[in-house]
């Protein structure tokens, strides 16, 4: 009965068990004998499932997944064995009686509140707990056969909302409208509804609509572009602004299928642009052009900022490249999974070799003050000799018509 009503597959039995055995190799690796699994993400990646519980990664022993809500669920969703339990505390003689906790322990120490970590500690009266975050994050880098498939399948989503969107944008709409009817073109096709982002106060809507000033309203968020919104209370995404001729709309849309995360930006126009915005518009395209023809697997990430950068430079618009005065900046790609904000980030801080498997977004974009914001932003998988696109939509920007 409850798989009639899903729309996506299960994660498979052999996935799951390559992911955790991966970790215990890691874990073996920094000496650690067990790790406490909390956070939604990580606890569905290892999993398969959501239901509120615990996993608990042995080194040397089976792993123990311990289910205190939503068991029934639990049971249909994960090839695992589970162990009900009515609360948190009733984990410790669990793993006292399979002789689980000694050694060194780990948490997900960049996600969890202080207050959770002490009381996991006061539960299992163990202190010897170390980050464990770092190597879920590196190991969730690379995807596999099945993650790239659900990538994809968000892929798709995007594809249909960018086409309607060309039937949907008129003179005199506002953006939250625009957005409405594509958030539900996208609901329409699978899509999960809402994005994730790793860390504290991070959010992320799925849709960013942005014309003209609101473009270049800059906000403290760690983005390039990221709209007015309604409210102060949330200060991103789309705002009442309307649609006037000859001025750009972007529209960044997040696909999300089966927990899996795309996201894609695409211009359009009603009328005809400014030629600052063609030109900008153009060496956007460049951008990403030149990247497909070197990047691949074996590829430092920073190169690939450098070569866009020297591409804005040598065009005369690093100014405005990657935003714009204290709204700049420093990356142009971020890695995609289940979250939105994975590795690799594409930025010249931080030496990432591209391997094959790993999924970015690309995004060079230019943002001018009081005129307004343009560029393009494609997915990306890493290939051995080349990089994938993940949609096959055109990046041209869109001509759209006038009510």
């Amino acid at each position: 009965m409850l798989k009639s009503l899903l729309v996506s597959d299960l994660t498979p039995k052999d996935e799951i068990e390559a992911r955790i055995e991966k970790f215990r190799e890691e874990m073996e690796r920094e000496g650690i004998h067990f790790s406490i699994i909390l956070q939604n993400v990580d606890l569905f990646y290892f999993t398969g499932t959501l239901q509120k519980g615990v996993l608990v990664i042995s080194v040397d022993k089976d792993p123990v997944f311990f289910v205190q809500k939503g068991l029934v669920r639990a049971v249909h969703e994960t090839p695992l064995a589970i162990t009900p339990i009515r609360k948190d505390k009733d984990v410790k003689d669990v793993l006292t009686d399979r002789g689980i906790l000694k050694g060194k322990g780990g948490m997900e120490l960049d996600v969890l509140p202080v207050l959770v970590f002490e009381r996991w500690k006061s539960i299992l009266g163990y202190d010897r707990l170390m980050d464990i975050s770092p190597f879920i994050k590196d190991l969730r880098l690379v995807k596999s056969a099945f993650e790239i498939k659900q990538v994809k399948k968000s892929g798709e989503i995007i594809s249909h909302v960018f086409e309607k969107a060309k039937s949907v944008i008129k003179e005199g709409m506002r953006e939250v409208d625009i957005a409405a009817i594509l958030e539900s073109e996208g609901r329409m096709h699978g899509h999960q509804g809402f994005l994730r982002m790793r860390g504290l106060n991070q959010e992320m809507m799925n849709i960013y609509i942005t014309h003209g000033f609101s473009g270049t309203v800059v906000s403290g968020f760690d983005v390039p572009i990221s709209g007015a919104g309604v409210t102060h209370a949330i200060a991103q995404g789309p705002s009442v602004n309307k649609v006037q001729r000859n001025i750009p709309l972007l529209i960044d849309y997040g696909g999300g299928y089966n927990g899996y995360i795309t996201d894609e930006t695409r211009a359009f126009v009603v009328g005809e642009l400014k030629e600052i915005f063609i030109r900008a518009h153009e060496v956007a395209r460049e951008i990403i052009e030149e990247t497909m023809s070197f990047a691949k697997e074996g590829v430092n990430a920073p190169e690939i900022f450098r070569k866009a950068l020297y591409r804005a430079k040598r065009e005369k618009l690093e100014e405005y490249f990657m935003g714009y005065g204290e709204g700049k900046v420093g990356f142009i790609g971020h890695g995609l999974g289940l979250e939105i904000n994975e590795l690799p980030v594409i930025t010249p801080r931080h030496d990432v070799v591209l391997k094959e498997g790993m999924v970015f977004a690309f995004e060079p974009k230019f943002i001018f003050p009081n005129e307004g914001a343009i560029g393009i932003e494609v997915d990306f998988i890493v290939r051995q000799n080349y990089l994938e696109r993940v949609t096959d939509t055109p990046i041209d920007v869109v001509q759209v018509g006038a009510p």
